[in-house]
């Protein structure tokens, strides 16, 4: 990814911390040659050295992917900046935040890991829920999905916020985006001026 130093996050535990938020990435490997992606929810296993996800066993993506040095994408909030915005003049742009994690992919079909990964995620997501499901499935159910792990080996992010903005115009932009209901965003842009 090009990270330009004004983009760039270096703090592991921030880059750790944006991935627990987003938790959907985007898995990029090769599949007969060719770049293959599948949106997964991921878990960033204890010491945030490995994430954690599965597949469907008929998602192609597992047949090849184990060794393989794949990417993980992560994108939180994200929108148009419009030059109009700025104070002084200025070109369109987007603003946005990305993490990269990349590193080689094994895959696992232990009925015992895969289960501990779907009840992981399953209390993760359901916590919130006023009667939480609990997962009540047989065997069956995860000989049809395939684990993958993914050893971390370079983790990088961008957080394009108009850093490269003077305060004046900075403070613009998170204007209007509270004004068009991109709260997210003109959040993201407050946390990294501070």
């Amino acid at each position: 990814m090009y990270v330009p130093e004004a983009f760039a996050v270096r703090d592991t535990r921030e880059l750790r911390a944006f991935i627990e938020a987003s938790a959907f990435g985007l898995l990029v490997s090769q599949v007969q040659g060719h770049p293959y992606a599948s949106h997964l929810p991921f878990l960033l296993a204890p010491g945030g050295e490995r994430l954690l996800t599965h597949v469907a066993l008929q998602n192609p993506q597992h047949e090849e992917i184990d060794g393989q040095q794949v990417l993980v994408v992560f994108q939180g909030a994200h929108g148009y900046i419009s030059p109009a915005w700025y104070r002084a003049p200025g070109v369109p742009t987007w603003n946005y935040q990305a993490v990269h994690a990349r590193g080689p992919a094994r895959v696992f079909r232990d009925s015992d890991r895969l289960g501990e990964l779907v009840d992981t995620l399953a209390r993760k997501y359901e916590a919130a829920e006023p009667e939480p499901w609990k997962p009540d499935y047989g065997p069956l159910m995860l000989t049809q999905i395939v684990g993958i792990e993914i050893h971390i080996e370079v983790l990088e992010g961008k957080y394009k916020l108009s850093q490269n903005r003077s305060a004046e115009d900075r403070a613009a932009v998170i204007e209007q985006l509270e004004r068009r209901g991109s709260q997210e965003l003109a959040q993201a842009m407050r946390k990294v001026d501070r």
